[in-house]
């Protein structure tokens, strides 16, 4: 399987990142440049997915970006890891839903290398834990397909400052709450990058 992998490590602008994608699917789908699995930091911002409602907005004032992902709002920001991707799922048998249990598992067998027990829920796209009692959200997913080319990504929370989640209605979920890793358990994520490449490539070869 030909994958680029990409790894940067100064934050990447949003637009900038979604710019780029959206060129290399147009270049995949012309059979001119291979997948991509793409590890990133944003600078701060919010994006609203095209399922999103207004009245998910609590403050009024913050910087919202409107995208073509599936989803509802959400917050990216420093010590949040994106992992973006442009897979061709016509090579994949062109199952959607296959490739978003994918990602799922991904996540759920990254985190558990830190001895970190996530699930996830067929109500509520994302990536969830229990804390004392509480279901939590840890990880975000919003993918869009064109051309049967599957693009966007998802977010897992590090080290990101959850009070900036206080401004929306994280996914339109009103019910539960947003946490992050260093919330659950305060070790060191250094390496999470790498396991995460290296469970979404296993994953994509089944």
């Amino acid at each position: 399987m030909d994958i680029e992998i990409k790894k940067s490590i100064k934050p990447i602008k949003y637009k900038n990142a979604i710019n780029f994608l959206e060129k290399r699917l147009i270049k995949i789908n012309s059979n001119k440049d291979k997948d991509l699995i793409w590890l990133l930091e944003h600078e701060e911002i919010y994006t609203a997915g095209s399922g999103y409602s207004e009245n998910e907005i609590i403050d009024k004032t913050i910087n919202l970006v409107k995208t073509n992902r599936g989803g509802k709002i959400t917050y990216h920001g420093p010590g949040q890891i994106i992992c973006y991707f442009v897979i061709d799922l016509k090579k994949r048998k062109k199952n959607i839903r296959k490739f978003i249990t994918i990602i799922e598992k991904t996540i759920i067998e990254s985190l558990q290398e830190f001895n970190i027990h996530t699930f996830s829920d067929p109500k509520n796209i994302g990536i969830w834990l229990k804390d004392k009692n509480k279901i939590k959200k840890v990880a975000a997913i919003g993918i869009r397909v064109s051309k049967w080319i599957a693009y966007h990504g998802f977010s897992i929370n590090v080290d990101n400052n959850l009070d900036k989640y206080k401004s929306i209605i994280p996914c339109g979920i009103i019910d539960k709450d947003v946490t992050n890793l260093k919330k659950i358990n305060n070790q060191n994520y250094n390496n999470l990058k790498n396991i995460i490449v290296d469970n979404f490539l296993k994953n994509l070869e089944i």
